[in-house]
C-alpha cells in the first residue's frame, strides 16, 4: 500500500529483458547517451525501476526504501521523451529518475510524511524549492524514500530507518544490519538500484552516514547553497539538502540542478555568484595529486578498528597518487563540540521551525509540535511501539529562539566549529580539505535498545554548515564504509575534484548482494 490507501499497481510494468543489462550501474552520462542515441527512453527506464521496486523493496528481501511510487511518473516520462525528440534535451537530468526523501514536499498525488502517520492526507502550501528545480531540469520524480520519522529527530532511542508511515528500512548489503539514518530510504534506494539518483537531508550525518553504510556518495553541502524551502525541518541552523549517488560523477550533475537562490529561504542570498550551474567540470582523476589533506584523528578514528583500517589504507592510497598528507591535522575543538550545545540549538529550532511548516499545511489537524506529540498518545500501537518521543517532548519544552540558552550554545556551536575549528586547523595547514572515516560498519538493527553507534564524523560540518563528501572507500565482512572529505564552505568544487579522483583510482563501490546476516567465521 502507498500512503493514504493508494496501491502501487505493477501490472504492465514488467521491462523487456534487454533493458536490463548494463542498467543496474549506469551512470547519468551512460544513461543519457542511451536515450540520445534512441536504444533508450525515459519511459523504459521508469519502467526498469519500478519492477525492481516490486521485485525487490516490495518482494523478495524487502528493503522497505520506497515509501511510495509517483503514480505519474510513467506519464511524465512519456512527456519528456516526446519533448527531446522534438526539442532535444534540457540537459543532463532530462529524463532521469529521482527519488526524494519523504520530508520534501511535492505538488502532486504524493504524500509529504517526514515518515510519520500524523501528516497522511496533509497537503503542502507550496512545493520544495529543490522538487521544482529538479522538474525544470527535467527529472522524473519517481517516488518518495521511507527515512527514520522526523528525520531521526523523535528519540534518543530510535532505531535507523524506522517510521510510523514506512516501517523498517533494511540494509540491502546485509538485511539485518542498520540502513542508518535519516536519510536511510534515499541511499538504499540507490545502493539497490531502485533509482538512478536521490535527494536526501541531513541535519548531522543524515546524509553521510547512509550513504557510507550503503556505498554510495552523498553530498552533505554548504548550508545556503540548496534551498530548504518545503523541506520539513528540524534547525535552520543546520538543515542542509544534497544529493545520494552511486558515483561522484552523478552527484555532481544532481547537484548542479538543485542550487539556487530562494526568497524562501534567507540563507541562500550566500551563495550568490558562489554556486556553479555545472560541478562537473571539476571531475579531475588527477585531482589529488598536489592536495593538502588533514586527518583529524582525535575523536574522529579510535571507535572502530574496521573503519580506522580501511581509512588508513585510503590514505596510504591517496599519498601514492600525490596527495600531500597531514597526519595528524586534529580538529583542537573536536571534544567540545561533542559536549551538548547541539542539542540545545535544535530543541529550540525544532519547536519553532516546525511549528511555522504545519501552520502552512492543507487539509491537516496538525498545527504544532503539541499536536503531534498527542497524535502519537493517541496513536501509541502504531507510532510508539518501539521507542517513545522523548525528544519531542523536551523540544516542547523549550521557551523560543529569543532565549539566552538557545543563543549562547548557537554562537558557541559557530566559534567552536568554525573559527575554533575547521577554520582553524585548515589555515594552520593550509588545508584544501580534511579527511576521516565517515562511520564505522553497519551495525544490527535493534528495534528493542535502539541504534549502537559507534561514531563517525559528520558533526563538524553539521555544526559549522560547511559542506562534505562521502565516497565508498571499502569493505568489512561484506559491509562498505566511507571516507568523508570535508571543506570550507562553498567547497563543494574541491571536494568533488578530490572524491572524484579517490574513486576511479579505487573503485571500491559494489553492488549488494542481499545476505540475510554477516558471515564473519
Amino acid at each position: 500500500m502507498g500512503a493514504g490507501g493508494q496501491t502501487l499497481i505493477i501490472t504492465g510494468h514488467v521491462a523487456p529483458r534487454t533493458l536490463g543489462h548494463g542498467l543496474e550501474e549506469a551512470n547519468i552520462p551512460q544513461l543519457q547517451a542511451a536515450m540520445e542515441s534512441g536504444t533508450l527512453s525515459s519511459e523504459k527506464l521508469v519502467r526498469w525501476y519500478i519492477h525492481r521496486i516490486s521485485k525487490i523493496d516490495r518482494s523478495g528481501p524487502r528493503l522497505n526504501s520506497i515509501a511510495e511510487v509517483n503514480p505519474d511518473a510513467l506519464a511524465i516520462a512519456r512527456g519528456l521523451d516526446e519533448e527531446r525528440k522534438k526539442k532535444g534535451a534540457r540537459g543532463p537530468l532530462h529524463g532521469i529518475p529521482v527519488v526524494l526523501k519523504d520530508n520534501i514536499a511535492t505538488a502532486d498525488k504524493m504524500e509529504t510524511t517526514a515518515g510519520s502517520l500524523a501528516l497522511v492526507g496533509s497537503r503542502p502550501s507550496k512545493e520544495a524549492f529543490v522538487a521544482a528545480r529538479l522538474r525544470k531540469a527535467g527529472a522524473v520524480i519517481l517516488g518518495k524514500a521511507n527515512l527514520s520519522e522526523w528525520a531521526n529527530f523523535r528519540s534518543n532511542s530510535s532505531t535507523s530507518g524506522w517510521s510510523g508511515r514506512g516501517g523498517q528500512v533494511r540494509n540491502p548489503y546485509v538485511l539485518d544490519r542498520t540502513p542508518c539514518g535519516s536519510s536511510s530510504g534515499s541511499a538504499v534506494a540507490v545502493a539497490a538500484n531502485l533509482t538512478s539518483t536521490s535527494v536526501g537531508t541531513e541535519t548531522d550525518g543524515s546524509i553521510l552516514c547512509p550513504s557510507s553504510i550503503n556505498g554510495v556518495v552523498g553530498i552533505k553541502t554548504t548550508l545556503g547553497l540548496v534551498s530548504r524551502a518545503g523541506v520539513v525541518p528540524i534547525g535552520h541552523s543546520q538543515d542542509t539538502v544534497g544529493p545520494i549517488t552511486r558515483t561522484v560523477t552523478d552527484a555532481a550533475v544532481l547537484l548542479g540542478a538543485m542550487v539556487g537562490v530562494d526568497s524562501d529561504d534567507p540563507p541562500t542570498e550566500s551563495s550568490r555568484g558562489r554556486s556553479r550551474v555545472d560541478y562537473t567540470k571539476f571531475l579531475d582523476s588527477d585531482g589529488l595529486r598536489g592536495a593538502r589533506i588533514g586527518v583529524p584523528r582525535e575523536v574522529y578514528f579510535g571507535y572502530s578498528d574496521r573503519a580506522d583500517e580501511i581509512t588508513n589504507a585510503a590514505i596510504k592510497k591517496m599519498k601514492g597518487m600525490g596527495a600531500k598528507l597531514v597526519d595528524p591535522a586534529n580538529i583542537p575543538t573536536a571534544k567540545q563540540m561533542g559536549e551538548g550545545g547541539e542539542w540545545t540549538v535544535l530543541a529550540h529550532e525544532f519547536k519553532a521551525d516546525l511549528n511555522r511548516y504545519l501552520k502552512g499545511l492543507s487539509r491537516s489537524k496538525i498545527k504544532s509540535l503539541e499536536d503531534i506529540i498527542e497524535f502519537n498518545k493517541n496513536h501509541a500501537k502504531k507510532e510508539l511501539k518501539y521507542f517513545g518521543q522523548d525528544i519531542l517532548l523536551k523540544a516542547q519544552k523549550t521557551s523560543g529562539l529569543s532565549d539566552r540558552k538557545y543563543l549562547k550554545a548557537l554562537n558557541q556551536n559557530h566559534l567552536l566549529s568554525r573559527q575554533k575549528g575547521l577554520d582553524y586547523v585548515m589555515n594552520r595547514y593550509k588545508l584544501d580539505a580534511l579527511v576521516a572515516p565517515t562511520t564505522s560498519p553497519a551495525w544490527v538493527v535493534d528495534l528493542v535498545n535502539g541504534d549502537h553507534g559507534l561514531g563517525g564524523s559528520s558533526q563538524p560540518a553539521a555544526l559549522s554548515g560547511y559542506p562534505a563528501i562521502t565516497v565508498p572507500a571499502g569493505v568489512a565482512y561484506g559491509l562498505p564504509v566511507g571516507i568523508t572529505f570535508m571543506g570550507r564552505a562553498f567547497s563543494e568544487p574541491t571536494l568533488i575534484k578530490l572524491a572524484y579522483s579517490f574513486e576511479q583510482a579505487t573503485g571500491h563501490r559494489v553492488p549488494p548482494k542481499y545476505k540475510p546476516t554477516t558471515a564473519t567465521g
